[in-house]
């Protein structure tokens, strides 16, 4: 399976009526913040097929009744965990709490209870099937990993237990600055889990389990 993920930048070579064309077979596409929905819904009315997405620290609060704090056609995962195509994905939106009274951006503390909100679905997939999740995807890296000595760019201690626990595939993230499009210098490990910086983008082709 041919993914696309994205993050924090708009790509002019993304955002074009030949991008279909460009870059054919894509099956999935995931979002891991702080971009335009009206991209997002581009992307996903493009390829015609589903666009998870999580929300970045600049993204409004997610409001399913309000169009403009929404993309449109798109799912947002935050908090959550779901099957599609074969694929077991949860996610986790936000930033480091750097601003008050701003949605998405959160504490040490509070990431710690939201990554712990995800215990119960992801012990239960992991009973139902014997395996680990697939893929998590959320707009912060975990901390030392990716990230950068300011505040709001500060990765999040509570992502370093959740991979150690469950030991996903993939850990997707953005927020901090790109490392470069060569994927495998933007690839760190923790046990078995590929902890991948997709700022701007990257592909990737995951093979779902049972394949």
């Amino acid at each position: 399976m041919k993914i696309l993920a994205v993050s924090d930048v708009v790509l002019d070579r993304l955002y074009t009526p030949e991008v279909k064309k460009v870059f054919p077979n894509v099956d999935l596409i995931l979002g891991c913040g702080d971009l335009p929905y009206e991209y997002l819904e581009f992307l996903v009315s493009s390829f015609n097929v589903p666009l998870l997405y999580v929300p970045g620290n600049h993204d409004p609060k997610f409001d399913p009744h309000n169009p403009s704090a929404r993309a449109e056609g798109c799912e947002n995962i935050d908090g959550r965990v779901v099957r599609v195509k074969g694929l077991t994905i949860a996610g986790l939106g936000g930033g480091s709490r750097y601003q008050p009274h701003r949605p998405n951006q959160y504490t040490q503390e509070q990431m710690y209870w939201r990554v712990g909100q995800l215990f119960l679905p992801l012990l239960w997939h992991r009973l139902l099937s014997g395996r680990a999740p697939d893929i998590i995807i959320a707009h912060s890296p975990p901390y030392g990993i990716h990230d950068d000595d300011d505040l709001a760019h500060q990765g999040f201690k509570a992502f370093l237990s959740l991979i150690r626990f469950f030991q996903p595939r993939y850990f997707l993230h953005g927020h901090t600055l790109p490392i470069n499009q060569n994927l495998q210098t933007a690839i760190q490990w923790i046990g078995a889990t590929q902890i991948i910086n997709i700022n701007p983008y990257q592909f990737l082709e995951v093979t779902p389990y049972g394949r």
